[in-house]
């Protein structure tokens, strides 16, 4: 089977096609990056050369039309895993009109196209070799109150999203069963919660905190700290997407968590401890505009219908993508290009 992976040269674009590829043996990848500053073919040298004979990487755009066309006219994949994404909130805040035109125009490129050449005009709709799975956020949900904790993130949750990332990751979600409903397209959302684990660039919380506590540089947390997040490892996520390809019924949403409600400060703490650091590294800066309280996940639907659930413990995962960091310092160093290091100084010097 031919898949379509976009932007998978990022963070859990190429950890799927690693996983997915180590796990398929009859799986042909097709990966298509736009090289933005998230994106690294470093993440894939060991892809390149472990798996040359089943694995092909296009420079380009998801919004570029001719892009998409050719890949299609020449390989036709059976289906589509799309990552590409800006995805990270506060560059969303300062210039929101590039999450649009990946997020929202990007995705309606690739459904349009896709249903061009996947609908067959001789017997009208014939998607049964095919699958579009389109990866979204819990963020498209807004925020969940502190003092509820058994209140989480269903699929039915009204979608109320409250930053430029995530209003376009909700615009793009509903564009997309637009044409499952329409067309009949065969569509899938995953809603994840947080991801972390080796190969995440470093504007993330934990690489940010894992790089600064290295180096002994102050490690700048929003607002109080109190913010929870649900963590999954990027392995779980990989398993469930696989899950929900092989299982989920199209046109149907499936939240995707960890089952870790943790709060920033004390995920702080945890990394510096197994660093061997002294909590004074840390320091309360001020909050970002619109940062929402509470995350949490729930993955009853997935689990009950694919059989998918976490595998992993987030403290030995934690551990492991530390001291993953640690032994990888050279990629760490790669990638924290002049841009990286821009954004840095904008975002937290004068908080």
């Amino acid at each position: 089977m031919k898949y379509l992976i976009t932007g998978g040269a990022g963070f859990i674009g190429s950890n799927f096609i690693r996983f997915l590829l180590e796990n398929d043996s009859n799986a042909n990848v097709l990966n298509i990056d736009k090289l933005t500053y998230a994106g690294n073919l470093r993440n894939l040298s060991e892809v390149q050369s472990k798996h040359a004979n089943r694995y092909m990487f296009f420079h380009g755009d998801i919004c570029d039309s001719r892009c998409i066309e050719q890949i299609f006219q020449k390989h036709v994949p059976d289906y589509i895993i799309n990552f590409a994404a800006e995805t990270h909130v506060d560059r969303s805040i300062v210039t929101p009109n590039v999450f649009v035109e990946t997020n929202v125009l990007g995705t309606t490129n690739l459904l349009n196209i896709a249903n061009a050449y996947w609908y067959n005009t001789d017997i009208g709709n014939d998607y049964a070799h095919h699958k579009f799975i389109q990866i979204s956020t819990d963020e498209v949900y807004g925020t969940l109150p502190e003092d509820k904790p058994e209140l989480k993130f269903t699929e039915s949750t009204p979608l109320d999203p409250r930053s430029p990332y995530s209003a376009s990751k909700a615009s793009a979600d509903l564009i997309s069963l637009g044409f499952a409903h329409t067309y009949g397209f065969p569509v899938i959302i995953t809603r994840c919660s947080n991801n972390y684990g080796p190969l995440q660039f470093p504007e993330k919380l934990i690489p940010v905190m894992i790089n600064n506590a290295v180096n002994g540089k102050s490690l700048p947390v929003y607002g109080d700290g109190m913010n929870i997040r649900d963590w999954l490892y990027v392995d779980d996520h990989c398993d469930a997407i696989i899950k929900v390809l092989e299982k989920g019924r199209i046109g149907q949403v499936y939240n995707i968590g960890g089952n870790n409600e943790i709060r920033n400060i004390d995920l702080v703490k945890m990394i510096l401890k197994h660093l061997g650091k002294d909590e004074s590294l840390i320091q309360f800066v001020k909050d970002r505009p619109g940062h929402d309280r509470r995350y949490a996940i729930d993955s009853s639907k997935i689990q009950s219908e694919t059989g998918w659930k976490p595998k992993y413990e987030f403290e030995d995962r934690l551990k492991f993508t530390i001291d993953w960091y640690l032994n990888n310092s050279d990629w760490l160093e790669s990638v924290k290009s002049g841009e990286y290091l821009k954004f840095y100084e904008q975002n937290y010097k004068n908080r």
